[in-house]
Parts: structure tokens; sequence; C-alpha cells
């Protein structure tokens, strides 16, 4: 074991006190006792060092068992529980839009427990995994907290934050039984036009490096849940930013830009790794043998297993319908275990054809095994198979929704601010709020909350935007709120709109045309920019978007990203109880068809690579949260940000970070 995982050995010490105590009652009860305690196999006996445990049960498990482990299947695949036992399957998920019914903590756990139930019913009693899609909290969870997507947490420069908000997440997926989750995202986001965009921290390898901080968050603390980071290798690189698509990229550049995050996860021992949809050079990633094997496995020492994508394994040859040479491909290539997710009867047919044939070897078989048992021995899941329910209450507990409102402050950036228009007063007579982004839970959340592709809506429990302004401006402010913007006059002191990108994922994310606000956004601006008040925007976006025409005739913008359910966040912001900190995790497009656009590429942005300005001292109380860097190498050096002084012209104050100081850190 690792030494990054051993807070992993906390809960397996207290399990062997209680064990030891167990065995003494035991041994008061006679020999009888004694004797059932002694025919335990090695493998239960939690005593022994995890690669014993794992030799003695691989020795024990027939082909079945062993194909089984090596099979991931969508919940709502199984024709019935049992099928659980007669398959042997090795692990279980949550599709994006297949949660259980009710959508609530307590269905979830009592429907994992009865999965696991029939997992013991197997002669080996061997656990399953259990997966999610928890990308941004525990996002399927109806009340669970959503926290902002990972592009807002690219923004904060914080890993720590990051870890923690792992650990939130682990907290609730383990209060409803889920085990496995399938995130980090660690990919480098280089075309804005990809719809994925969202998922990564930002389009520097140091920065989503850093971020790597989440594993720790997921696997080292109590409770633990398997992290997984993905997907490998190098889909934030593809060629127009086409999901799915082919990274034309050298091996050197491949290595430079998308490996680096990768080997930072393996140093913190992760204990899974998705393969990406994508091809390399016209290679499929999921039958690359020397991406998998040769680098992750070899070169990088991965110890943890390779788990595929939604049926990709079926992608291989571009034609539908899984094919005995796409398995062969895949599972000689490294891949561990498949995830399949319906057709699990097929596959498990085919794989056994190819082993038993020979064209599979049984060393490979095995390799695959030894790898996924020893993370189910790691996470402690043969002593811990039932939900452990201390954790249900933490889901969307107001710990969890504190941090979560810590994140949206810390995410966001402030791009504008002419004149000094923010922070806004509190007592601010009359604030005229607008726009389809300003309550509404679904868009601010994105993509990835309750279902794949997110929802509009009330979606589940959280606080709107203009539910916390309410909340925060003093009794004598009246705050109306007309979503798109009619009925405003001059007697207001100012207008917030909150304007940007309606949910999404991948596929449906991408961008092939324009990358400009929609025309009803548009609309609603010009409406408020019409009565003469200040106007400031509310960007609720998963990525830059096509803005240099129309942001002059805004007086202040705040990219608040997709900042999940806790809207307060971003009401700390526009009244001045925080700073805004964020900076820009990706170079901002003065125009869409400078993409892709990256730092250090010779274009001409909007706003550069790690831009964002602060607020004069003065206007807001000192901050008590500590002081976080972004690495020093993210920085561009010996730049001024696009139409700004260095005295911060535009009306923001620039820390020493905005002016790109000679130490090329900035400042928190």
């Amino acid at each position: 074991m690792h030494a990054e995982r051993g807070p992993l050995l906390r809960p397996i010490l207290l399990v062997l006190v209680a064990s030891s105590l167990a065995l003494v009652a035991l041994a008061a009860n006679g020999a009888g006792a004694q004797q059932r305690t002694a025919d335990a196999p090695p493998y239960l006996d939690q005593a022994r060092p995890i690669a014993e445990r794992v030799d003695d049960l691989l020795g024990r498990m027939s082909l079945d068992d062993k194909l089984g482990q090596m099979t991931l299947v969508d919940r709502s695949a199984l024709g019935n529980q049992a099928d659980v036992t007669t398959y042997r399957l090795g692990a279980v998920f949550n599709g994006g839009s297949s949660a259980p019914s009710p959508n609530h903590a307590s269905s979830w756990a009592d429907t994992i427990d009865s999965l696991q139930r029939s997992a013991e019913d197997t002669p080996l009693r061997i656990p399953l995994l259990y997966g999610v899609n928890a990308v941004h909290g525990h996002n399927g969870l109806w009340g669970a907290t959503i926290f902002p997507h990972n592009i807002g947490l690219g923004a904060s420069g914080d890993p720590e934050l990051v870890a923690a908000i792992s650990r939130a997440t682990a907290e609730e997926m383990a209060g409803t039984g889920a085990n496995w989750n399938f995130a980090p995202c660690l990919c480098v986001a280089r075309d804005d036009r990809w719809g994925r965009t969202y998922e990564s921290f930002g389009e520097t390898p140091e920065l989503v490096a850093s971020m790597a901080s989440a594993i720790s968050g997921y696997q080292d603390g109590t409770p633990a849940v398997l992290a997984t980071a993905k997907h490998y290798l190098g889909d934030g690189g593809t060629t127009g930013g086409v999901d799915q698509g082919d990274a034309a990229l050298s091996e050197a550049e491949l290595r430079a830009v998308h490996l680096p995050p990768f080997a930072a996860a393996v140093q913190r021992d992760v204990g899974s790794v998705m393969l990406s949809f994508s091809s390399w050079n016209g290679a499929r990633l999921h039958a690359h043998r020397y991406l998998i094997t040769d680098v992750l496995k070899d070169e990088l020492a991965f110890r943890g297993f390779v788990v595929s994508d939604w049926a990709a394994v079926d992608r291989i040859d571009g034609a539908s319908g899984l094919t005995a040479a796409e398995v062969r491909s895949a599972i000689n290539a490294g891949l561990d275990m498949v995830m399949v997710p319906y057709d699990f009867r097929t596959f498990l047919g085919l794989l056994r054809t190819e082993v038993r044939a020979g064209r599979i070897p049984l060393q490979r078989i095995d390799d695959a095994n030894r790898r996924i048992l020893t993370q189910k021995f790691e996470l402690g899941l043969f002593e811990q198979r039932q939900t452990d329910r201390r954790w249900t209450p933490t889901v969307g507990d107001a710990a969890h929704r504190d941090l979560a409102r810590r994140a949206v402050r810390e995410s966001i950036v402030l791009l504008r601010n002419d004149g000094g228009v923010l922070p806004l007063p509190r007592h601010a007579g009359k604030l005229f709020v607008a726009g389809r982004a300003a309550d509404d839970i679904g868009i601010q959340s994105g993509g990835w909350t309750m279902s794949w592709q997110g929802g509009i809506g009330d979606i589940t429990p959280g606080t709107t935007v203009l539910e916390a302004v309410r909340a925060t401006v003093s009794p004598d402010t009246t705050v109306t709120y007309q979503r798109d913007g009619y009925g405003i006059d001059s007697s207001y002191r100012a207008a917030i709109a909150v304007v940007g990108e309606t949910p999404y994922a991948e596929g449906r994310g991408d961008r092939r045309g324009t990358m400009s606000l929609d025309p009803a956004d548009r609309a609603v601006l010009e409406r408020l920019r019409a009565a003469g008040v200040p106007v400031v925007v509310v960007l609720i976006s998963g990525r830059p978007l096509d803005i240099a025409a129309e942001v002059a005739q805004w007086d202040g913008l705040l990219a608040a990203w997709l900042p999940g359910t806790e809207g307060q966040g971003v009401a700390d912001v526009l009244f001045g109880d925080h700073n805004p900190t964020g900076r820009l995790p990706l170079t901002w497009m003065a125009d869409a068809a400078q993409q892709p656009i990256n730092h250090g590429d010779g274009q001409e942005p909007l706003w550069p690579y790690g831009f964002g300005l602060n607020y004069p001292t003065d206007t807001v109380p000192a901050q008590t949260a500590p002081a976080q860097t972004v690495p020093a190498q993210n920085i561009p050096a010996d730049t001024i940000p696009i139409g700004m002084a260095p005295g911060g012209a535009d009306g923001g104050q620039p820390s020493s970070g905005n002016t790109f100081a000679a130490s090329s850190s900035i400042a928190r």
C-alpha cells in the first residue's frame, strides 16, 4: 500500500480493534466458535497483508468469477438483481440519468445495499464497486450539495479547496452506498468549442495537475471512495474541439500538455483511470497498448485499474455491435474493466471465448483482476459491505453548502468594473434583476446535474442568484425581477443581468458556429442598457463566450462559470462581502475565429490567461481566507491585460498577479 493511501488504514484499524474484541468473545463461547474463526479463508482475514489476501482470493476464483469482475453494468440494464449473482458481476454504476427511484439518499442506500447482498450470494462473496458520476458534488442525487464545475474551481487556483470539496462529496456518496466516483476529470482544455470544457480545470498542464488534489480528497479520508482520473489521454486537445474526436498531436506535445495531470494522479495513487473516447493520430485510445500499458502502467507505474468509458469498446471499429476483435484488442491493450453498459451478456460471452481460445492470455485476465481486487481490499469493502448510514445526514447539509458557497465566491472572476460600479451597496434603494439564469437552479448548475445533460428549473434545492440578492440587500432596498428585462426605468440604482449558457454535456455542448450570447440574452441586455442605469452582468457559462463586441456597453462583468446550488456566493461578491480573487483558467478570446486560443500561442486575447480584477481595498472588509497562489509557471510574464493600464484604468484594481509582476504568481 502506498503512503498516500495511509489514511485508509484508520478505518481498517478500527475494524481490527472491533474484531479483536469479537475474538475474545468467541473464545469465551468455547472451542466451536474458535474452530469457525479458524476456518475462514485467508482473503477474509483483515489482519493479513492485502497482497496476500488478493493472491489467496485469485487462486480460488473460477474463470467466470474473473470475467465477472471485469464487467461494469448500468443498474438499469439488470433484468433483476439476481443478475449480479448469476454473472458474478464486479461493478455496477448509475449512468447520467439512471438514479434509483425515488431519488433520495435512503432509496439509493437501500438499492445499493440490496445489490451488495446479491454479490454476497456468490460463492466467494466478492463485494461490488458501485460507480457514479459525482463530478461536482453527488450531482445525480436530489438534495445533494452541487459545487461549481471544475472550470470555476480552476479559477479559484486553490488545490486545498478542491480537496475539501472532494472530501465533502465522498461523505455524501458514502451516505448513499456509492463507493466509486468517476472523477476527477484531468483533461487540459485547449479549444473552448469543446462541449466538455467546463469539466476541465483549465488550459495549462500545471494548473490541472495541481488540482489532482481532488484524488486525495476522495481516497485518503474516512469515509473513502475510489477516485477515477479521466479521460486518458488527450481528449481536451482534439482537432476543432470535437468531442470524441482525434487529437492530431506529436508525442512531444501529448506528453508536455496532456500527460502531466495523469502523472500527478498516479503520484497520488489514484485507484482507477478511465480511457477517453477520442483517438490519438487516428488510433482509438481504447485499443492503444502503447499509451495504456507502456506509458501508463509501465512508465508511470500506475498500479490501479483501467476502465473504459460508456460502451466505448463497441466503438473501436467504428461500427455498431460489439465484436470479439474489439474485446480482444481492448483487453490485450491493457483495459481491465469494461463499461458495457447494457450488453453485458454478449460481452461476457465474447470475452470467455477469446480467453478459452488463447487469444487473450489468462495472465492478462489475472493482472486485471489483481488490480481490481486490490482496490476493493484497500477500500475496506470486504469489511464494510453495506452503507454506513452515519454519513447519510451529510447529504446537502449546512457545512457542505457553506463550503460550496465559499467555492462559488472564490471562483468568480471580475473582468470589468467601469467607474467602480462594483461592489454594489446593500442600501441601493432600487435594484433591477433580469435574465433567464437569474432565478434558475438548473441553468446555474449546468450539465451533469440530476441528469446527464442537466435541465432547466427547480431541479434540486438551492439558492438562486435572485434569491441571494434579495437575502443580501437591506430591508429598505427594493429588488424588482423581470426575467426579460421589461419595466425598468432610470429610477433604479443598477441592473443585474444574469445571462449565459443553458445546460449541456458532451456531444450536445460542442459549438461549431457562433460562440456569442443567445439572442434572447442580448435583447435583455439592450433593454436594461436603454434605461440609462449601470448594468452589471453575471455571466453563467461553462467556457469563455464571444462578447468582445458588447462588453464595452456593460459597466460590470463577473464570470461566475457554473456555480451550482449556492448562489449566495455570487451575492457575496456582488455586494462586496468578498473581494473577487478568481483568475482566468482559460485565455478569453477576442473573437471566436481565434479558437483554439491558449497562453503563449501569440494571439491577442480579450483577456489573457490569469487575468482578474480586484475591488479597491477600501470597499470590502478584510479577507480572512489564507492566501493561495497559482503555480508560478502558469502565469504569463511581462504582460499587461488588454485595455488596462497598470493603474487599473477600467475601474478595477489589479493585484500584482494581474499586472504579472516578476514573481509571475497570483496572490489570492
